[in-house]
């Protein structure tokens, strides 16, 4: 059995706990990785001392030849943004993703805004 498919129960899907995931780290590397920030692949090989696991080489085949912001990211990898926070830390480190911040202010959702819909949720 290789070790990408260890943690993983066909009917229950990973059963490995997300710090466990993250080797126990609650905060990235870099404060660059904000929920708005958008991440793309470099394509740069790993570093022969890079340790990734089969995590970190999901996200990165995500990331594979498109920008993806960090909070939809970890919605398509099926895990909770923290540890998909520390997964990019990681891998920024190794030079194998870059970021780029959001730079239009005009399309930030104002507070007005993301309280109708905090309204609209608990509606719901």
């Amino acid at each position: 059995m290789s070790r990408e498919h260890e943690w993983v129960d066909e009917e229950a899907g990973p059963v490995v706990r997300p710090y466990a995931v993250a080797r126990g780290r609650t905060r990235p590397t870099s404060s660059a990785l904000d929920l708005l920030a958008t991440v793309v692949a470099t394509g740069s090989p790993a570093p022969a001392n890079a340790e990734l696991s089969a995590q970190h080489r999901r996200v990165l085949s995500f990331l594979s030849g498109r920008a993806t912001p960090v909070a939809e990211l970890a919605s398509e990898v099926g895990l909770p943004v923290g540890v998909v926070r520390v997964l990019l830390g990681d891998l920024l480190e190794h030079g194998l993703v870059s970021v780029r911040q959001q730079t239009d202010k005009a399309a930030t959702p104002t507070e007005s805004l993301l309280r109708e819909v905090i309204n609209g949720l608990r509606a719901l």
